[in-house]
């Protein structure tokens, strides 16, 4: 138990909230920041139920410009310090570059790249103050290789991890503020369902779909013992696919729609869809999706 205190911005679902339940049953006080007041409703509970019984919500939204500042004051408020920052919120879409609206491509980058940097401007100078801290952004592996029909969310998450290396870079001359990367694959959360949809078929995670748990403990693992420029990937299959797509890159692009098409979309058509991209979608939130998880 350390008696620490984590702000979890996109707590609400997915790895944000199994990384707040995480960090709550070691007895560190939590700060679940999302859009949902609903969905943080059921946070806050899950956050207890593992025995934490100091839980905070915010109802803010990190791709407000003024929406970080927000946060980190409340935060400062209420604790008088952050010790651990986990910056988990994201959408994302899938559709052709050609194809998707340009607002909804602009909105999944920007909430990636821009609400990473409005945090990071608001929380920075506060761990800096401490002369302590950590920052843990989740990447994506789309955020070091690319797959067709998803253009916009690697688009958003390359532009995320150049964002993140750079403030690792910046952040040398403070010697205890820590700026760490975790980059998940298929992970089993609502995203899939959640997440803009112009391609006429419904997705889901490819295999092997590992549960949020994995990437939340190896969140508090980093939040422990921070790693400088070093992104943690979390999937058995990460390295391969990366390997692939640097040193091969003509097998690779010959494969990757063809593998796309059959691993990461269903025989289901759905109608085109905004998902949550604009704004929350409360009832189809929670840690956990609907798909096997590799155990």
């Amino acid at each position: 138990m350390t008696g620490r205190v984590v702000l979890v911005v996109g707590a609400s679902s997915g790895i944000g909230l199994a990384a707040a339940v995480a960090f709550s049953a070691r007895g560190d006080a939590v700060v679940l920041v999302s859009r949902s007041g609903e969905a943080l409703d059921a946070a806050e509970k899950a956050c207890r139920a593992a025995g934490n019984a100091a839980v905070d919500v915010v109802v803010d939204d990190i791709g407000d410009p003024g929406g970080a500042g927000r946060i980190v004051g409340k935060t400062i408020d209420r604790h008088g310090r952050i010790d651990v920052v986990v910056h988990s919120a994201t959408v994302m879409g899938y559709g052709t570059a050609e194809g998707m609206p340009p607002e909804v491509f602009t909105s999944v980058v920007d909430t990636a790249v821009h609400g990473t940097l409005h945090l990071a401007q608001a929380v920075l100078p506060v761990l800096r103050r401490q002369h302590g801290g950590v920052f843990i952004g989740v990447n994506s592996l789309l955020g070091s290789i690319t797959v067709p029909q998803m253009g916009a969310y690697s688009t958003a998450k390359w532009g995320q991890r150049a964002l993140l290396r750079t403030l690792q870079q910046e952040t040398r001359d403070e010697p205890g503020v820590h700026v760490c990367i975790v980059s998940p694959g298929s992970i089993n959360t609502p995203i899939y369902d959640q997440a803009a949809n112009y391609t006429g078929r419904a997705a889901r995670p490819p295999v092997p779909v590992l549960s949020p748990e994995r990437v939340a403990a190896a969140i508090v693992r980093l939040a422990d013992r921070p790693q400088r420029n070093v992104s943690v990937p979390v999937g058995p299959a990460n390295p391969l696919i990366i390997a692939g797509f640097r040193f091969l890159p003509r097998v690779y692009d010959l494969l990757v729609g063809p593998l796309f098409r059959l691993a990461a979309l269903t025989g289901k058509t759905v109608s085109a869809t905004q998902g949550n991209v604009f704004r929350p979608h409360p009832a189809v939130e929670g840690a956990q999706g609907r798909w096997p998880v590799k155990r």
